[in-house]
């Protein structure tokens, strides 16, 4: 039924850029908080960020504060992640998540989930 799919990951160098977009489709979206974790291998899935139902409140990682950013589009079902200057240690695979009216950092309180997408972070 409900669907997230990630898109935009790939191999970067460090100190470059990636945009990452997750797509809604069979979700009344603009009711959902969304999120971004990310899980390393042989690490624990951790919290990125995420962003409220109408875009105005955020919460950040501390380790990406400053260089991520998170926002949404709820005309067009969309959260993205842009991310800066990336280093070594961003590498993992990121998913997208929504989590139903609030926002939240905790994996386990989000409802829906996406299958992840890839970031390699080359030195």
């Amino acid at each position: 039924q409900v669907q997230l799919v990630e898109t935009g990951g790939g191999l970067v160098q460090a100190g470059g850029s990636l945009r990452l977009t997750c797509a809604a489709s069979r979700l009344t979206f603009s009711i959902y908080a969304m999120g971004w974790f990310r899980q390393a291998p042989g690490k624990e899935r951790e919290f990125v960020a995420a962003i409220s139902t109408g875009g105005v409140t955020t919460s950040y990682a501390e380790s990406v504060k400053g260089r991520f950013t998170i926002s949404r589009d709820n005309a067009k079902n969309t959260a993205q992640l842009q991310m800066n200057s990336l280093k070594p240690e961003d590498t993992a695979v990121y998913y997208c998540a929504a989590r139903h009216i609030s926002i939240a950092t905790v994996d386990n309180q989000y409802n829906y989930w996406g299958q992840g997408t890839q970031v390699t972070v080359s030195s």
